[in-house]
């Protein structure tokens, strides 16, 4: 695990000013990512997921996150939940890219390999 960023303090002080705030919560799991601090992120992740408007851009870089550490079922069930919550909110270009990863995905497994870009 490395050293926690300076933009990282930022957004947590920003967090304590706006704690509900999207996009602050947000990238701050990315900054858990980025910190290797995989289980913190994919929670703060699932948390936006589980909102009452789910934020979509969160199930797509779970299911990245998911990718990476090869938990590719989940990954795949990430996708898929995340293609219902974009097209309930028409989101038509992250449903598609979400698609696209998941085809993708669905692809290299019947061909043997998990490997997906």
């Amino acid at each position: 695990m490395s050293h926690p960023s300076s933009r990282r303090a930022q957004l947590e002080g920003m967090l304590t000013e706006n704690p509900r705030d999207v996009f602050l919560r947000y990238s701050l799991a990315l900054e858990q990512d980025k910190d290797g601090e995989h289980d913190e992120s994919l929670q703060a992740l699932r948390a936006l997921m589980a909102e009452g408007t789910p934020y979509v851009p969160a199930f797509f870089m779970a299911a990245k996150q998911l990718l990476r550490l090869s938990r590719i079922d989940e990954a795949c069930a990430t996708l898929r939940e995340g293609i219902a919550a974009a097209q309930s909110q028409n989101e038509r270009h992250a449903a598609s890219q979400m698609a696209e990863m998941l085809s993708n995905l669905v692809r290299a497994r019947m061909d043997g390999s998990a490997s997906v870009r």
